[in-house]
């Protein structure tokens, strides 16, 4: 039994619960269904894994109409993080108030990508000297749907140089001193301390850094001075060697601790925990097989207690598992990737297509919408 050999091995073994066995709807299903972070979904089973430095040792999968049970079952400390756990699973998750607008997060909600770089996925480059024509790229998504239009100066694909700071000011700033005024909750997507004060400075509402403020101290004091919500990215390495040969004991497992651990460290530096929401970091020093065990187990990270959010949008891992398949015949893969974030109760889709996104979204939430229609 899987409570018998966590005892037998100490302090030294890890719980994790992740939900599953989700069902279209809980009517009728009184005390054999939980609902998951206060969204769309409700899930009937858990799945305990058990892991210890050598990795995972034991799994159950455990109805919740006896999670309790189980949970009280578990030796010293693993049932009071079990508990733990368990109570961050099912809490809502908070609006996001961004300058005028609130983002619900008790949905999925879609987040455009606006590259001003060089070399960008979506734009093709230019957008880095032509911020009119980046507001009103920022602008059309937003018509489109998108809930928060995330801003980026610097590329931090695999094999990217990093970018000076004043270049990366001078080509997110104006783009964002142009929308302050439209309306739009706005995103700074960097790893740069000054590169984020000047972009809170100039209107933008929210964090986004790929190295979860890690990248040098000034952005953690930034962050922890700001009132903006900050997105705590997993990664390993830095872009320009991040896919060099990355490796895990257990990379959904390793991922979650990673992510405990660093949410720890910047809560202690000063940053509310209420201000957080965490991205497993797709593709960030990871290879296929490690993106797709992290994809597959997405519903754990909501153990974590903050919102989650999802950037697998024209990855690798798509064109790997199509032919290789440029980045620009990634939309399909893209957009089933978002809706198995979507099923998972992911919070934050982040994508570059967003027209085509938020209607699978729509068709998605009609179909949820329906389902928890009483008949």
């Amino acid at each position: 039994m899987i409570s018998a050999e966590i005892a037998r091995r100490g302090h030294s073994a890890r719980v994790y619960l992740r939900p599953t066995g989700f069902v279209d709807a809980p009517f009728g299903y009184d005390g054999q269904t939980l609902r998951l972070a206060g969204g769309l979904l409700w899930f009937a089973m858990v799945e305990a894994i058990a892991a210890d430095e050598n990795g995972r040792f034991a799994s159950a999968l455990v109805p919740v109409e006896r999670i309790e049970d189980f949970v009280e079952s578990l030796p010293e400390p693993q049932s009071s993080s079990a508990c733990t756990q368990l109570r961050r699973l099912t809490s809502p998750r908070a609006a996001l108030t961004l300058g005028q607008r609130t983002v619900r997060l008790d949905q999925p909600q879609v987040m455009g990508i606006l590259n001003v770089t060089p070399d960008s996925f979506s734009e093709g480059g230019g957008l880095e000297s032509d911020p009119d024509t980046a507001a009103a790229r920022a602008v059309e998504m937003s018509e489109s749907g998108a809930a928060i239009i995330d801003i980026g100066g610097e590329s931090t694909r695999p094999g990217a140089r990093t970018v000076w700071e004043g270049d990366e000011i001078a080509r997110v700033k104006p783009v964002l001193e142009k929308l302050h005024h439209a309306g739009l909750a706005l995103s700074i997507d960097t790893r740069k301390g000054q590169v984020m004060e000047a972009a809170l400075a100039a209107g933008a509402h929210l964090i986004n850094d790929v190295a979860a403020l890690t990248w040098d101290d000034e952005a953690l004091a930034v962050a922890a001075r700001s009132t903006a919500p900050v997105v705590l990215m997993h990664h390993q390495g830095n872009p320009a060697t991040m896919q060099q040969d990355p490796r895990y004991r257990d990379a959904l497992l390793d991922v979650y601790d990673w992510l405990e651990a660093r949410i720890d460290s910047v809560v202690a530096a000063g940053v509310a925990r209420e201000r957080l929401l965490i991205d497993p970091g797709i593709g960030f020093g990871k290879n296929l097989r490690h993106n797709l065990q992290i994809l597959n187990g997405l519903s754990l990270f909501h153990g974590l207690g903050l919102p989650i959010v999802l950037g697998a949008s024209r990855k690798r891992t798509i064109g790997a598992l199509s032919g290789e398949a440029p980045v620009e015949q990634r939309l399909g893969g893209s957009i089933a990737l978002a809706l198995k974030g979507a099923a998972q109760g992911v919070q934050l889709l982040r994508v570059h297509d967003v027209f085509e996104t938020v209607q699978a979204v729509r068709v998605w939430r009609g179909m949820r919408d329906e389902a928890l229609t009483p008949g």
